[in-house]
């Protein structure tokens, strides 16, 4: 037995209504099933279903007590530290998203660019906002990542 795939990211909410909808009308996310959980402190959860209709975010209302990696930031701009760097969404345009997501109240973070990792080179175009709740999100223009079967002749 194996990995499928990524099933969801949790998310806590410092403003759950603005966080829902950063990501219903920015970003093109359905709010899926929603519930409560009292016995953990939840008032509001849902589950956002992505446009590729496999992949979602959970969020959770600001009091919730739900587990998390790392310590808290100290304020809404403090650098935080734990397991869940960033994560990414491949978009048809970066510029545009990039652009919709700041007019929708995100936080520039590195503007659209080319960048080339590693040796062969693998020209990738991306860009990174902080969201209005404070992930860190990339944008990132389809790539194939997996260079496992290609020899660097064929790349």
């Amino acid at each position: 037995m194996s990995v499928i795939g990524l099933a969801h990211v949790a998310i806590q909410a410092r403003n759950y209504e603005d966080t829902l909808a950063f990501y219903t009308k920015v970003l093109g996310f359905k709010v899926g099933h929603s519930w409560s959980l009292p016995s953990f402190h939840i008032t509001e959860a849902c589950m956002l279903i992505s446009p590729d209709q496999r992949t979602c975010i959970e969020v959770f209302d600001p009091k919730a007590v739900i587990p998390a990696e790392g310590e808290p930031a100290t304020s809404p701009e403090a650098v935080r530290h734990g397991a869940l760097l960033h994560f990414a969404f491949y978009v048809h345009d970066v510029e545009d998203i990039y652009q919709r997501a700041l007019a929708h109240g995100a936080k520039a973070y590195v503007e659209p660019d080319w960048i080339s990792l590693g040796e062969p080179a693998l020209r990738v175009k991306n860009a990174l906002v902080h969201s209005p709740n404070g992930e860190v999100i990339e944008f990132l223009e389809e790539v194939n990542f997996d260079r496992s079967s290609s020899s660097p002749s064929s790349i």
